[in-house]
């Protein structure tokens, strides 16, 4: 059996994920968001907005515009971790989490 290998090269950089700044937000009905999955298969979602644990807690269209985020965590099978990962009072979300406390979560978040 003669085997062949295809190598395909791209001038595309590969953007791995490692501090706030690499997280790419969206604009959203309420303020703006980024969502990332890891190569673990963990999720964290960086929200701000009205209605969302932020500041300030008003409709923008940049990340910006605000100096705290509300963020969640979930795992690859759908399940809120949030709270296994930094301390929450219901278990799902944590409010008014600063850039430089996001750079630490995404830390353990890839550890695990």
């Amino acid at each position: 059996m003669i085997f062949t290998l295809q190598l395909i090269v791209t001038n595309k950089k590969i953007k791995v994920m490692t501090a706030f700044k690499d997280l790419k937000f969206k604009k959203k009905w309420n303020g703006v968001g980024s969502n990332y999955t890891f190569d673990n298969g963990i999720t964290l979602s960086v929200q701000a907005g009205s209605g969302l644990y932020s500041t300030p807690r008003e409709d923008h269209s940049s990340a910006d515009d605000y100096s705290s985020f509300e963020i969640a965590i979930w795992n690859e099978k759908g399940e809120w971790i949030t709270q296994d990962i930094v301390p929450t009072q219901d278990g799902e979300v944590k409010g008014w989490v600063s850039r430089d406390e996001i750079d630490e979560i995404i830390s353990i978040i890839k550890s695990k």
